[in-house]
């Protein structure tokens, strides 16, 4: 066992890595959802339909985001990998990627530069995932990547904020330059400053170098899906980040075409209540999973489970409020309970799977979450808005959401599902 002195360096350096990761994720979501505020003026400037601000902000990024992401994952799950050197390229790629959209002159150049903020991106999260487990004992990782997901609202609200400030005064080409380079910065100290604990010293890389080579890619695949609840939890935290990502976009587009906000507006208030309704509820979700979850293991899904439940009545007020100020303030507590979800669902999926095959886990979760959530959700929101505006005109994204709403009970019922069987398969593989 270490002694106390041996374990305060080992403490300090789990709490540098968690908060540079942190940091990295901001940038991550940054970078993702600045699209979302930027959309409506992008798209009176290159004069783009629904459908195409869909494909934009979503699946041109998904597509690539989530098919890279299985083989980048297999590569970080093997004990010779640096994982940190890995996700410096990944956070320099993206960065550069961002920068670029800024140059784009036209909807073609646009998308291939989403593209590759895509394949930037899907070298951040599995190795990240995997690198907190095993740096953090079971009991406290859902709290843990919890932390890590506050990357999610944080970097949302500051895109919004940053974005929607940045497009009423200077435009949306300059918006993506400015919050795309100083990754590049961020990606040379995640170069030299996080260190991977398998390679610690000279007795761990070659402890490591001894032991049986990363299971094949087939092989990881089958003993993520022989776990019958980490496929109701690939259904419910699909269903959930569908829904996420659909509302985020939409919402934004909602508030300044009903309410006749401007980017700036919406980027304030709408990612004030994201940003902190996501961090509260996060935290609070990560929370409640290890509070709970030790006591009995099926509770470590139970508050995503309720909140999303208790989230839908609430959302249908808000939607069809009569002024913006009321619908933010009716948005605020659907916001927290949708965001349950976030560290108990990868916290339960890296619990699910054996150790080698924990990076291959988390890539297939941000598969499905990614293809089908971020990829179809704006997509499928924006192509269903430009299906019924002939009846309800600028009132069409307004109904698009409270269809969204009422599909919250999808994920619920899957959380609540997955939950039962916790007791008899989490943290069971070796």
């Amino acid at each position: 066992m270490a002694t106390t002195a041996d374990s305060a360096p080992r403490v300090r350096s789990v709490r540098v890595t968690l908060w540079i990761l942190l940091i990295v994720y901001i940038f991550n979501f940054i970078d993702r959802q600045i699209v979302n505020i930027l959309a409506e003026p992008i798209a009176r400037d290159l004069n783009l339909s629904d459908t195409q601000i869909g494909l934009m902000t979503g699946l041109a990024f998904a597509l690539f985001y989530t098919v890279l992401g299985i083989p980048i994952a297999r590569f970080a799950d093997r004990g010779t990998t640096n994982r940190p050197k890995v996700i410096a390229i990944a956070l320099a790629l993206w960065s550069l990627m961002t920068a670029l959209c800024g140059l784009a002159q036209n909807f073609a150049q646009l998308l291939l530069a989403r593209i590759g903020v895509g394949v930037g991106e899907a070298g951040c999260t599995p190795p990240a995932h995997s690198l907190i487990s095993d740096m953090v004992p079971p009991e406290r990782r859902s709290s843990a990547l919890a932390f890590y997901s506050l990357g999610i609202p944080v970097g949302t609200l500051m895109g919004m904020i940053i974005g929607g400030t940045l497009v009423d005064f200077l435009g949306w080409r300059e918006a993506f330059l400015i919050v795309g380079l100083p990754g590049i910065a961020l990606a040379l100290l995640v170069w030299f400053v996080l260190k991977d604990p398998r390679h610690a010293d000279a007795a761990t890389i070659l402890r490591n170098q001894s032991q049986p080579a990363a299971l094949p890619l087939k092989e990881a695949l089958r003993e993520v899906m022989l776990s019958r609840a980490f496929v109701l939890l690939l259904f419910a935290g699909s269903a959930a980040s569908f829904l996420a990502y659909g509302k985020t976009t939409w919402t934004t587009i909602f508030f300044q075409r009903t309410h006749g906000m401007t980017p700036g507006e919406v980027g304030l208030w709408f990612g004030l209540l994201a940003g902190i309704g996501g961090m509260l509820g996060t935290w609070l979700g990560g929370y409640l999973a290890d509070r709970f979850g030790t006591k009995n293991r099926r509770h470590v899904l139970s508050a995503p489970a309720i909140g999303m439940a208790l989230a839908v009545p609430l959302a249908l007020l808000a939607y069809q409020a009569p002024t913006w100020p009321l619908a933010l303030a009716l948005l605020f507590v659907p916001t927290v309970f949708n965001s349950f979800y976030y560290g108990p669902t990868y916290s339960a999926a890296q619990g699910l799977v054996p150790v080698r095959a924990r990076a291959i886990a988390a890539a297939t979760l941000l598969f499905f979450q990614n293809l089908i959530g971020l990829g179809l959700g704006p997509l499928f929101f924006g192509m269903l808005s430009d299906w019924i505006q002939p009846v309800y005109g600028a009132d069409s994204v307004r109904y698009v959401l409270y269809g969204a709403a009422c599909l919250g009970l999808v994920p619920a019922f899957f959380f609540w599902r997955c939950g039962l069987r916790l007791n008899d398969e989490l943290d069971q593989k070796g």
